[in-house]
């Protein structure tokens, strides 16, 4: 489960799925977006009938919430003063989450919803297992 509010409306719910916090850096481009939509719907997270991570979204026919999150980018090597140098420029950051949103749609039938970009999102999920993944479209690994 997860869901988006803005000003007290919900702007996207999912029940099972995935709720993807996406970063961009002024240094993606439409290659990053359509490696990194083919790899959410793609990667086996999902438990099987003997409980292994051995199911996609699609295997699923789960659901995907997609948040932007700049703060992703956050530098804190130096000082305690976080730094957001690596985040992309709003303007820019904006085109590669519509993109974003547009290819795992393009690329599915699974439901597909989203947070508002730049908005005062409030945020909740219930994190199974809990699993987290980080995925960087720089260091595909």
């Amino acid at each position: 489960f997860a869901k988006v509010v803005v000003d007290d409306s919900t702007t996207g719910a999912i029940d099972t799925g995935l709720l993807v916090f996406l970063g961009v850096e002024d240094a993606d481009g439409m290659e990053d977006i359509i490696w990194l939509a083919q790899k959410v719907l793609k990667m086996r997270i999902f438990s099987d009938s003997e409980g292994k991570m051995n199911l996609s979204a699609n295997d699923i026919n789960g659901e995907i919430l997609v948040v932007s999150q700049f703060t992703l980018h956050a530098g804190t090597k130096k000082g305690n003063r976080r730094s957001f140098i690596k985040a992309g420029r709003p303007e820019y950051a904006e085109k590669m989450y519509e993109l974003f949103i547009q290819e795992l749609k393009k690329s599915s039938s699974l439901k597909v919803e989203a947070g508002i970009f730049g908005g005062d999102m409030k945020v909740s999920l219930l994190n199974d297992g809990p699993v987290t993944i980080w995925i960087d479209t720089k260091n595909k690994e």
